[in-house]
């Protein structure tokens, strides 16, 4: 969209990109370059070759509440403690990249591509190649909670290969408003304007005429819910879940929040007779530790997809596979569940869950919930009891 007109092949004037949410613009299958080339093409479709203004990111369509309630700080640095926005770029995650120094007792060569927002402090030395620590680095990644610094310390050693970790950003729609501008200056596209976030320039937009006289230009839908919701399943994706919360609030009308959400869903499970003190929902993705809920609370909502002709073959499209695709890819194999039990994990410390749907000897499809919490025993001592009472009810006959 636009407020500005073109002159000889120029935009005068800032390039808006105004975000529902679509979390699917990211290197992923490279749907980046598709919607970017789009965009680029219907530019020069308009008339324009160069933009003599601003790429500015209008995320207004959710709130500016990018993590979830309860989200731990010792983490938010974390990819998959990305944060949520109506502008979302590359799952709001950058690689942060460590290479060695030129020599040992030398600082390490630390960048994050794409830029993310962040200072840098490098506390990670170059090493001797050979040495008691072994022939890897270690690093480890700390973000302050006063300001947007990224603390990287460890050690790497001499000629070793490079150390990449996948680090959230810090504002999405300032990182969607700067890859788009890089993007467009790929594509012979020149701007002569800053990326910015909309929140710091509203004012001079509203002055200017207001939303109301915007000129659009190309309009991008994400892909079908079904395929988006496969990837939230199969790859544990806490992004598309906050997403989908905040854009099932925003569908119900306002803007698209955590509460909007939340109220929604409780809504439809009241419709589904789902007792309220069966669950507390705090986020989309179960990454807070402020979620509560009762396994007869997940195989109540697993027997009601079921038994929905209209969702029910698309839902089990979503889930994992045992021991062939998924978080579940290399689980239960040579059992009778593998390639049989289809179910979504969830994972956070001392917290393990199951939970999905497994056929019987008879045929006979079973909704399980396995849900264990407060161990101190290894994760993967939990996992292979979970797979076990999977695999107990595969071989089940009545």
């Amino acid at each position: 969209e636009t407020l500005g007109s073109i002159e000889d092949g120029t935009l005068r004037g800032d390039l808006i990109v105004r975000g529902g949410g679509d979390p699917t613009i990211s290197t992923r299958d490279r749907r980046n370059e598709q919607v970017f080339d789009e965009w680029a093409a219907a530019l020069r479709f308009a008339g324009i070759t160069a933009i003599d203004g601003r790429i500015i990111g209008d995320d207004q369509a959710f709130d500016d509440e990018g993590i979830g309630p309860g989200w731990s700080w010792d983490y938010l640095e974390a990819g998959y403690a990305a944060p949520v926005g109506a502008l979302q770029y590359n799952e709001n995650t950058a690689d942060l990249i460590v290479a060695p120094g030129v020599a040992a007792g030398d600082p390490a060569i630390i960048r994050i591509s794409p830029g993310a927002g962040y200072t840098l402090i490098n506390r990670v030395v170059t090493r001797e190649a050979a040495g008691p620590e072994g022939p890897r680095g270690t690093i480890t990644i700390q973000r302050r909670i006063d300001s947007p610094t990224l603390v990287v310390s460890g050690t790497i050693p001499l000629g070793s290969e490079e150390i990449r970790r996948t680090v959230a950003v810090v504002n999405p729609t300032l990182y969607f408003a700067q890859s788009l501008k890089d993007a467009l200056i790929a594509r012979g596209i020149t701007v002569s304007g800053d990326a910015v976030d909309i929140d710091d320039v509203a004012p001079e937009l509203t002055s200017n005429g207001g939303s109301h006289e915007r000129h659009v230009l190309v309009t991008t839908h994400s892909p079908p819910l079904r395929d988006v919701g496969t990837v939230l399943m199969k790859v544990s994706q806490n992004q598309y879940a906050e997403t989908f919360l905040k854009a099932i609030g925003a569908a119900r009308g306002g803007i698209g929040s955590t509460n909007a959400g939340r109220r929604a869903a409780a809504e439809l499970f009241a419709g589904w007779g789902i007792p309220s003190d069966g669950y507390v929902m705090s986020d989309g993705s179960g990454l807070s530790r402020y979620n509560y809920i009762a396994p007869e609370t997940v195989t109540t909502i697993l027997a009601r997809m079921h038994a929905d002709p209209r969702h029910r073959d698309a839902f089990l499209a979503t889930l994992p596979i045992a021991g062939k695709d998924g978080t579940i890819a290399t689980r239960m194999r040579g059992t009778p569940a593998e390639g049989n039990a289809v179910a979504k994990t969830g994972s956070i410390a001392n917290v393990r869950s199951l939970s999905g749907y497994v056929k019987t000897r008879n045929g006979e499809t079973l909704a399980f919930s396995i849900i264990a919490n407060d161990f101190v025993i290894p994760a993967a001592t939990v996992n292979w009891i979970a797979d076990l009472a999977v695999e107990i009810l595969a071989n089940f006959r009545r």
